[in-house]
């Protein structure tokens, strides 16, 4: 809502009609010890090219990709999006994905939405998916909720490799529900270490969490962790950041997880400064009860003619607030619907090539950093786009300075997440590197090639 053209005679009309005497009367049950009792500290009124003038001017002191090479990962990827993706989508009939409450009137909507689960399937290899969710980070603390609706238990196995922000809205999603989550190191390889996975479990394991390519961008042994949760009755959850990755890897469902919940902005979602973001949901057929979110299935009418309709909705708004599982909102369905037209437009010829260019480009960079002087790679584990790099005769906060000084977007400092990681930096290269940019980043990092 760019523009509210209301004035005093509008705001005094709708007083009138609510019976309240001032707008300040509706901020009555506020302590009047807390209201600020000045204006706001802000500079006088512009017009409305000045405005525009002021805000352009502001967002230009931002480090963006459009300016800057960037190597940051860690859950937002710099990925390609063909201008058909934005064309499709802001097209006045999608301008909206609002809730389909009508479905003889929403069938675009719907068939959209439906092509998206569809999608979402066959990347994840599982047996029905849901219509979006906020985020990978809620869309895996719902997975965890839904594996404790299933199966009743009250302990997880939590891995330290999952992105310790993921991690830590699970942790606030469980906390007033009893659920223990049992968090395990890595090993030097960069993976979840399995003998400590193992050590955790027990009759009382309600689930197994795992991320792959996890936060170090390795890939993690899908089929050992979801044997070894299905012995002790315990369900696999796999998390994903970067689906790019399916293009090459054999998919959750098809290494035996039980519910698969990620992040889909790497298709058709802009980097957009951290949101709106897109979170999938995936899982066995068996499980579909327990999904949150809502579902559209494909059904006929009477004379035969293929329709689409909400299937299931455990949304707050279709069922008692206290019963609802998300409250997943419009927005959800526009990156879900930017998502689909991404997806459809690359095809599975398409997404393989993608996810092949990730690889190759970061095989390059990884090569390149680990004969610079003053770097190593900790981690052995083969990686996707992502990749740990150890600082060793500066500290990471430096390094990144100096790139960015160079018109460099540098990698993630670990030692916000692991003070055992201080001294590393977690650094990612998509298909929007070229090979130019990554020795450009060689030769800024210090050591020359």
């Amino acid at each position: 809502m760019e523009y509210i053209p209301n004035t005093e005679a509008d705001c005094r009309a709708m007083l009138d009609a609510i019976g309240v005497r001032s707008s300040d009367e509706l901020f009555s049950d506020i302590p009047s010890k807390l209201k600020l009792k000045r204006g706001l500290n802000l500079a006088p009124p512009l017009s409305e090219t000045g405005l525009r003038k002021h805000m352009k001017e502001l967002a230009g002191k931002n480090a963006d990709v459009d300016q800057y090479s960037s190597f940051l990962g860690a859950g937002a990827y710099n990925h390609f999006i063909p201008a058909a993706v934005s064309h499709l989508v802001f097209r006045s009939e999608f301008y909206t994905a609002y809730t389909p409450y009508q479905p003889e009137l929403s069938q675009g909507t719907l068939q959209a939405i439906y092509e998206y689960q569809t999608l979402i399937c066959q990347l994840t290899g599982m047996e029905v998916a849901n219509a979006s969710m906020y985020d990978g980070s809620s869309a895996l603390a719902e997975a965890v909720l839904m594996a404790h609706r299933i199966n009743g238990r009250r302990e997880v196995v939590l891995p330290m490799a999952i992105h310790p922000e993921y991690r830590t809205v699970s942790h606030t999603y469980v906390s007033k529900l009893g659920l223990h989550l049992h968090e395990v190191p890595y090993t030097d390889q960069g993976t979840t270490d399995l003998k400590k996975v193992k050590a955790a479990l027990s009759d009382r394991t309600c689930a197994v969490v795992v991320q792959s390519p996890n936060f170090f961008g390795v890939l993690e042994s899908l089929d050992e962790l979801a044997e070894t949760a299905h012995r002790v009755g315990a369900l696999l959850i796999v998390a994903v950041a970067e689906p790019v990755s399916f293009g090459i890897v054999r998919s959750p469902g098809e290494c035996g997880a039980d519910i698969v919940a990620g992040e889909g902005q790497a298709f058709g979602n802009h980097l957009n400064f951290g949101g709106p973001y897109l979170g999938f949901f995936a899982s066995k057929d068996a499980y579909l009860r327990s999904m949150p979110g809502r579902l559209v299935g494909q059904t006929e009418d009477k004379v035969g003619r293929v329709g689409y309709v909400l299937t299931l909705c455990t949304r707050e708004q279709h069922i008692r607030r206290e019963k609802a599982t998300s409250n997943i909102c419009t927005n959800e369905g526009l990156c879900a619907l930017a998502a689909t037209v991404h997806l459809s437009l690359l095809g599975r010829a398409g997404l393989r090539e993608l996810a092949l260019l990730n690889l190759r480009k970061t095989a390059y960079a990884k090569e390149a950093i680990s004969k610079l002087r003053g770097y190593e790679l900790p981690f052995a584990g083969p990686t996707f786009n992502e990749f740990v790099v150890r600082v060793k005769r500066r500290t990471p906060s430096q390094v990144n300075r100096t790139l960015l000084a160079k018109g460099i977007i540098g990698g993630v400092e670990l030692g916000r997440f692991y003070p055992e990681l201080s001294d590393c930096l977690l650094l990612c290269v998509t298909e929007q590197n070229s090979r130019e940019e990554i020795d450009a980043l060689c030769k800024a990092m210090g050591g020359g090639r």
